[in-house]
């Protein structure tokens, strides 16, 4: 009898998105990768603009990273243009995404035949089917339209939304958050990655709703713009009060401190590595899982994919023989 593939649901965008799930595809997991469609900028932006159609690229990158074809493919399908006034900037990539959506005249559907060309391992599913633009109110009453300005702003932000605010999430979105065994969220962009997944209403309720467990992977620097000083505890804590409910059982952080050349080199970024706050973690009832996550490479840190993964292959073959005792 074939043996049941663990069901995880991974929700962000961005390059962490990404990284964590050219991980994951390693390991014998049933993956859904829900993908944050709030990007406005560059290639994907013109394209969204252009052709009414949500952005490709964050949709792009996750299609690569849990495509299994030969390098050169991959590296074709990432490949940017840049010597053409026309085609500067773009990817083949968005490109073709965009013409699977004229051709079949839907975004998912365009989404699910790349996948098939690409033997994408797992699903690959848009946060929402058509174009939205995410808004930022600031601390200073002022409001910022657009993701890529975002970042820019000169005052703390005070919450997220999008427009329009009624959004439907896809059924399959849905679907796979109620029968996943985890549910991930990020790591990435708090503000405009990881939470405008969850404001599309049916996902944040579904994902509250779910059995699963929830996990929060823990960014390990903050952002200029988005998450200046933030604690571990603050990042969930905004993801919990544009939800309206906290939901989030267990957060995996980094276990070891990182070395003082990080705060030089992100110094110029205004960013510095995120402080793990264990006891107001604890005081919220969340589960601390420390590992070592954080993979340093010229001078730039991101998450380790293997170790991330290792971990989750263990976690969830030990959570799994504790339920059958």
């Amino acid at each position: 009898m074939k043996k049941k593939r663990t069901r995880i649901v991974v929700i962000g965008g961005g390059t962490g998105l990404s990284t964590i799930l050219r991980g994951l595809k390693q390991h014998p997991f049933d993956i859904t990768a829900i993908v944050t469609v709030a990007d406005d900028g560059g290639s994907s932006g013109r394209l969204r603009d252009d052709y009414d159609i949500p952005p490709p690229g964050d949709v792009r990158n996750v299609i690569a990273a849990l495509s299994d074809v030969e390098p050169l493919v991959e590296q074709m399908f990432q490949y940017r243009f840049s010597q053409s006034n026309d085609l500067g900037g773009h990817s083949l990539g968005n490109l073709m995404l965009t013409a699977l959506t004229e051709i079949t005249g839907d975004f998912n559907h365009a989404i699910a035949e790349m996948s098939k060309v690409l033997n994408v391992h797992g699903k690959v599913i848009p946060a929402a089917n058509k174009k939205v633009t995410l808004h930022a109110e600031l601390s200073d009453g002022s409001d910022i339209i657009g993701e890529s300005k975002i970042p820019s702003g000169h005052a703390p932000i005070k919450r997220v939304y999008l427009e329009p605010s009624n959004l439907k999430p896809l059924p399959a979105a849905v679907h796979a958050i109620e029968r996943a065994d985890f549910i991930l969220i990020g790591p990435g962009s708090l503000y405009t990655s990881i939470i405008p997944n969850l404001l599309v209403k049916g996902i944040g309720q579904a994902v509250i709703r779910a059995k699963g467990e929830k996990i929060y992977i823990a960014n390990l620097m903050t952002q200029q713009g988005e998450t200046r000083s933030f604690t571990a505890s603050q990042h969930i804590e905004a993801i919990h009060e544009h939800v309206g409910e906290a939901f989030i059982e267990s957060v995996l952080i980094n276990e070891k401190e990182l070395p003082p050349s990080i705060y030089e080199n992100y110094r110029e970024e205004n960013a510095e590595p995120v402080k793990f706050d264990i006891e107001r973690l604890q005081e919220m009832g969340i589960n601390i899982i420390p590992k070592e996550i954080a993979l340093i490479e010229n001078g730039t840190v991101r998450h380790d994919a293997v170790n991330l993964a290792e971990w989750l292959f263990e976690y969830t073959v030990k959570k799994r023989q504790t339920m059958q005792e």
